[in-house]
């Protein structure tokens, strides 16, 4: 396979290795993700949280991700086929300019990726309009502390910081929690958004 230059793309051993220290299923599973949901995924990269929520929410549910990197989206797409999973939906683009829906999403995910937006205030502000009434904004991102993997520690959010992203967003927080070694899980709702 050639590779892009700037390609950083992943071996199935990379994912081998990311799961002894992040374990997608548990991490949906811990937030309610059910079959039939409607699931967005900000960011999803090559689907590392998007395939388990894929077979997770089932025939009946919905997987939609949103990348700007038409390459992790292909190959996201080639996995999903080779599974026979085809409820994921996918989307290039920058994820402060698209909205999807409005009120269609139980749960919109960003995995260890806030940081990376231009302006994630409007990010997330995407994420309430595209959130159900009753949905679930989740963040799950690098703890702001040296570790040995992820971006440098002045390029990460502390769990207060991002909360204070998602306030701003219009989003009330719910929880803020540890997620394993490396990570913390910020799990907020729209705020004062009409029900039906």
């Amino acid at each position: 396979m050639v590779q892009h230059p700037r390609s950083q793309r992943h071996l199935p051993e990379d994912e081998a290795a990311r799961r002894r220290w992040q374990h997608p299923e548990s991490i949906l599973d811990g937030i309610g993700l059910a079959p039939g949901a409607t699931f967005i995924d900000v960011g999803c990269g090559e689907g590392f949280f998007a395939l388990p929520a894929a077979r997770t929410v089932g025939p009946h549910g919905r997987v939609c991700g949103i990348d700007i990197d038409a390459e992790a989206l292909d190959l996201l797409q080639e996995k999903a086929f080779r599974e026979g999973l085809d409820n994921v939906v996918l989307h290039k683009g920058m994820a402060e300019e698209i909205l999807l829906c409005d009120g269609c999403a139980d749960v919109v995910f960003f995995g260890i990726d806030l940081h990376d937006f231009v302006d994630p205030v409007r990010v997330l502000a995407n994420a309430r309009r595209m959130a159900a009434p009753e949905g679930l904004i989740v963040d799950v991102d690098w703890k702001k502390e040296p570790l040995p993997l992820g971006p440098p520690t002045a390029k990460k959010f502390s769990p207060e910081h991002a909360a204070a992203l998602m306030a701003e967003a219009g989003l009330r927080v719910r929880t803020v929690a540890e997620s394993g070694p490396y990570h913390y899980i910020v799990t907020a709702v729209p705020g004062n958004k009409k029900k039906g």
